[in-house]
């Protein structure tokens, strides 16, 4: 099979017709095989009624039905495991996302050898105030930790190898940063193509402003577990050791200072009324609290079943 499209859904019953619809023509019009995956996500709307509907009509259609909201990267996660395309697609169901990009993107994932070529959304259609402007901070902001030169992480039209969804594990909130899972993952040929983007049709925007604030902080547990999920003492122990030394220099200098004023006859101030005694004993209690959450960290880290696991590229 040629191409699979993971379409997650969340009452977007109205949508859902006219997406299959122009999928399908477009699919037919460049003769691919393809099979679309509707992940209907807990909806209340008859979703998934619509969706048993279409497959009736059209046997390229199929879906998976949640029991109640999990959310997109639950969605993917199951729709990932259920694809069988050589490239794979996701979409929106909103209508927002244009199925005509699909073959130029599928184009550069077959003849020009990318890993994933994620959608860029250069002329939005969205409120600049409440949608755009947080949009580019994110993006910016996404940039610069990950390393990934892209426009929009969050563009919900990406095309895949097949092989980078079945070696990538999506879960919490973690569907906005795929791209930055599969580098991790060493699928490092990752690119852009600039896509229509068109404005919401039916029904009204699932996300609010809130999802930027959730994604930074995903974002920041994905590096930091990313960086040192198999080596926590690289970053509790150095962190800790480095605050030790500087509390218990801070200590010594204090003591020091006070020992030879004393011995000088000159005044001087006991060091337990001097406030930067005590920020030097916090300063060596977090140090070895720190450095001790880093060896808690290892002794997990080296009990865990995923020590081991790497992605091998070919074998002889």
């Amino acid at each position: 099979m040629d191409i699979s499209i993971i379409v997650p859904s969340f009452n977007e019953r109205e949508s859902l017709p006219e997406l299959c619809s122009w999928i399908d023509r477009v699919m037919s019009a460049h003769k691919f095989s393809y099979e679309v995956i509707v992940v209907d996500d807990g909806s209340t709307d008859g979703t998934w009624d619509e969706v048993k509907n279409i497959s009736k009509i059209n046997p390229n259609v199929h879906g998976i039905s949640f029991r109640r909201n999990y959310g997109k990267s639950a969605a993917l996660y199951c729709g990932f495991e259920k694809a069988q395309g050589e490239v794979v697609f996701t979409m929106d169901a909103d209508l927002q996302d244009s199925p005509d990009e699909l073959p130029e993107m599928y184009r550069m994932i077959v003849e020009e050898d990318y890993d994933i070529v994620s959608g860029w959304k250069e002329k939005r259609k969205d409120n600049a105030l409440t949608k755009n402007l947080p949009s580019k901070l994110y993006n910016a902001t996404a940039r610069c930790i990950t390393g990934i030169k892209l426009h929009d992480m969050n563009c919900g039209l990406k095309a895949y190898k097949k092989e980078v969804i079945k070696s990538i594990e999506v879960y919490g909130e973690m569907h906005r940063y795929i791209p930055y899972l599969a580098k991790n993952a060493g699928y490092t040929r990752i690119t852009e193509k600039k896509v229509f983007h068109q404005k919401r049709k039916y029904g009204k925007s699932k996300f609010g402003i809130e999802r930027f604030i959730n994604g930074f902080l995903d974002l920041m547990s994905l590096w930091f577990l990313s960086t040192f999920s198999k080596k926590p003492m690289h970053f509790f122990g150095y962190s800790g050791l480095a605050m030790f030394i500087i509390g218990f220099i801070m200590a010594v200098w204090i003591i020091a200072e006070k020992l030879i004023l004393q011995s000088n006859g000159e005044a001087y101030r006991a060091v337990t009324d001097q406030p930067l005694f005590y920020l030097s004993l916090l300063a060596v209690i977090l140090g070895v609290m720190l450095f001790l959450s880093g060896l808690i960290g290892e002794m997990i880290s080296r009990s865990s079943k995923e020590r081991n696991k790497y992605n091998i590229k070919s074998e002889l």
